[in-house]
């Protein structure tokens, strides 16, 4: 055997090291088709009808509305912080709702025309909608719950995912507030 071909045991252990350590990340990566989303609790679908909602409750005007003021990133990031007690509540409740919405107009919620949307919105308020899904009281309670959420979220600081670009402080002519922190939209 020649000796100027042989390589030392140091050497075939790191060179085996480096190969395996690749084989392992591209295996992980194989593995973990799951698409990266900038969302922290909500799925991109739930996101779909929960922006249509927002923007029902606060509409696109002369100003933005709360969609676009990104009360549904407020909620989004409230969820997974000082709201972590309503995630049950939204995770159904965007559910039902969209159950709802197939069962009277035969379309996704985020899909209707906004008279539609404001019609099953309407009956949701006054608790008249006559499904066995929703428990006796629960759309009434989870529509407060995302109206109040919204609020929080279009008239509230910036700093906590809401409000963005100050658009209620600019729409009610109030002085922009100085605001110590991060502006957290990312």
């Amino acid at each position: 055997m020649d000796v100027k071909n042989k390589i030392s045991r140091r050497k075939f252990l790191s060179l085996s090291l480096v190969g395996i350590g690749g084989i392992s990340l591209l295996s992980l990566g194989a593995l973990n088709k799951k698409p990266i989303s900038k969302w922290r609790f909500f799925t991109e679908n739930e996101v779909l009808i929960l922006d249509a909602l927002v923007e029902q409750i606060i509409p696109t005007d002369e100003s933005m509305g709360a969609r676009d003021a990104g009360a549904t990133n407020f909620i989004d990031k409230q969820l997974m912080g000082p709201y972590q007690q309503f995630q049950k509540d939204y995770r159904d409740g965007l559910k039902l709702l969209q159950q709802s919405s197939m069962e009277k107009f035969n379309s996704k919620f985020e899909e209707l025309n906004w008279e539609n949307q404001t019609i099953l919105l309407k009956l949701i308020d006054k608790d008249e909608l006559k499904h066995s899904h929703w428990e006796k009281g629960a759309d009434k309670k989870f529509f407060s719950m995302v109206i109040r959420h919204t609020m929080q979220s279009f008239y509230g600081s910036p700093k906590h995912g809401g409000n963005k670009n100050n658009v209620s402080y600019k729409m009610l002519k109030l002085d922009t507030p100085i605001i110590i922190g991060q502006n957290r939209y990312k």
